[in-house]
């Protein structure tokens, strides 16, 4: 019988991308914090428990010794919507039997890994479950696995899905987990659970296998904010469940009271948090529900931070698709909740339709442009059961009637499906995706060249500032950064700059799914060649007669020519003078 007080656990964090649940870097999952909640919880003390990322035992292979020694190693991952990632890159099933392979002690393997594993994290795949060599795979909730695993002694557990008040207990318990992460604590956004489960069954989803939703109250995420604050983090996203407007409700019908609550709660008990923003919206609760739901994203817009995405699973514009996949909103009815969602937090912070009006008109009117406090982002997925070379018409026909109607989208989600066992698409599999592979790749860059473009740069118009800018890497001599956020923006800013710190940035262009920022404000007394001729109209040469020119008093004695306009963004300070 192992004695949990004696006990060795070395957690692996090989990341995770579920439907609604996200922890790739700078993102951490509930996984980690939840399964270190239910070690104390079981006995094993804070300092018998070691944290690594994936990357960081790819980095520094001398911490793969903590997989060797281990009493018990526990491995959390698993990629049912793979994306595309900046800040790691998730495990590989050859990386994963290799963890197996490695620990001499117990291994468990846990999370959504147990839906199923592809040859590779990548969308137009068929998926197996699989043990990956490890000794035990937790096929309920991998904390409640672990919990009973050292109870017993690591002789074994039931599979079993943990309660409510094992889960407010076991969230805060864990938090400590969060001061291992390597990007702990200025450059992490802890991702939080309201729910799990869905009333909907999408035949392509993995969410509804958890089950119809059941809520955390408030108190419960409140407290795990609380606990997660005092560790120093300050950022954070609410996207852990299928439709936040559903939240603390039947599961359907929304209930403003409660987001109410737990919004307040937030910012009651994280005062100086500098991120909160959301995932998940159905749309097809805001036009069952029209008036509680527009009250609702008031709530939300009034206590978020600005540039917050609500992401719509439309998937498909085509009624057919709709109709063989259980699919529960149509293009129409997805329109209509885009249109009220612009209209009740489409505004920005200072802006002509901001609430809250500034103490004087002056400051709203020197106010820098802000993104907007929340848009809805569309979700499309392809090689869905009746897709045809139609539904790619009807979904670009979506997305030009939303654009050409003045509406704004945050981001466009595009796609193709995963099957795993235990959903619908399990009988289809990939093949309709492989077929489609070339008429997806065409259309997906039309839609870049059509839609991504105009619309970044009607949410993103030049001057809007982005505060707090993470400098994350070096690519054909400039710096590329995001906000920590819900699906930031990629900004590239010109020159090589120090990685790791943080800057506020203008927008200045607009790429398909990236800006191009400079420094804000722009010092015209300051500014480097590079910077000035990233700005759309100032070639070389008024570059340089700027330079040349200098010291300026103010911007509007610098000479641009044409139309260019920078006095939004840009400063002219004075020189220092040497005593």
């Amino acid at each position: 019988m192992t004695d949990p007080e004696t006990l060795s656990v070395t957690i692996v964090d090989g990341y995770v991308d579920e439907p609604a649940h996200f922890g790739v870097p700078p993102y951490i999952s509930t996984y980690p914090r939840y399964t270190a909640g239910a070690l104390v919880d079981a006995g094993v003390p804070r300092e018998g428990i070691t944290y690594h990322t994936i990357d960081g035992l790819r980095d520094e292979p001398d911490r793969w010794r903590d997989v060797d020694e281990t009493d018990l190693l526990i491995y959390l991952g698993g990629m049912t919507v793979p994306g595309k990632y900046v800040g790691g890159t998730p495990a590989e099933p050859d990386e994963v039997r290799k963890l197996a392979w490695t620990a001499s002690g117990t291994s468990l393997m846990g999370g959504p890994v147990k839906f199923g594993v592809g040859e590779e994290n990548a969308g137009a795949t068929e998926t197996e479950r699989q043990d990956l060599d490890f000794d035990f795979v937790a096929k309920g909730d991998v904390e409640a696995a672990v919990h009973d695993l050292v109870e017993s002694g690591l002789e074994g557990f039931n599979n079993r899905m943990r309660d409510i008040d094992e889960v407010s207990r076991w969230a805060q318990e864990g938090a400590f987990i969060v001061e291992q992460h390597p990007n702990h604590p200025e450059y992490l956004i802890a991702e939080l659970e309201t729910s799990r489960g869905c009333a909907y069954r999408c035949s392509f989803c993995t969410e509804p296998l958890y089950g119809n939703p059941t809520f955390r109250p408030p108190p419960s995420v409140v407290g795990e904010v609380d606990a997660l604050s005092d560790l120093g983090v300050r950022h954070f996203r609410i996207g852990r469940q299928a439709d936040i407007l559903a939240y603390g409700g039947d599961g359907e019908a929304p209930n403003p009271d409660a987001l109410r609550s737990l919004y307040g709660g937030i910012r009651e008990v994280a005062p100086d948090l500098e991120t909160l923003h959301l995932d998940n919206m159905n749309p097809i609760t805001i036009v069952e529900w029209p008036e509680k739901s527009r009250e609702g994203i008031r709530i939300i817009a009034e206590h978020n931070t600005p540039g917050d995405t609500a992401a719509f699973g439309l998937e498909s514009a085509d009624p057919l698709v709709q109709e063989e996949n259980n699919l529960n909103v149509t293009a129409k009815e997805c329109f209509e909740a885009v249109k009220i969602v612009n209209e009740e937090a489409g505004w920005r912070p200072g802006g002509p339709r901001d609430p809250k009006p500034a103490d004087h008109a002056s400051a709203a009117e020197d106010a820098p442009t802000r993104l907007p406090k929340l848009l809805p982002g569309i979700n499309l997925l392809h090689g869905l059961k009746g897709e045809r070379e139609e539904t790619y018409q009807r979904n670009l026909d979506f997305l030009h009637r939303v654009y050409d109607e003045g509406y704004m989208l945050r981001r466009v989600n595009i796609r193709q499906v995963m099957s795993f066992d235990g959903t619908e698409m399990s009988d289809t599999g990939a093949e309709i995706a492989n077929d489609h592979k070339k008429l997806f790749k065409r259309y997906k860059q039309q839609v870049r060249k059509e839609i991504d473009n105009p619309m970044l740069a009607r949410v993103a118009p030049r001057g809007t500032v982005l505060p707090d800018v993470h400098l994350e890497y070096h690519q054909d001599g400039k710096t590329f950064g995001r906000q920590l956020g819900t699906y930031p923006l990629l900004v590239g800013i010109p020159g090589e700059r120090p990685l790791g710190e943080t800057t506020d940035i203008a927008v200045v262009d607009h790429g398909y799914r990236s800006v191009t920022g400079v420094p804000y404000p722009l010092d015209l007394n300051a500014a480097s060649m590079d910077e000035l001729t990233t700005i759309p109209g100032i070639g070389d040469s008024t570059a340089g007669d700027i330079v040349v020119n200098r010291p300026y008093e103010s911007v509007a004695d610098a000479e641009f020519g044409g139309e260019v306009d920078i006095e939004g963004f840009a400063t002219a300070r004075p020189l220092e003078h040497a005593d």
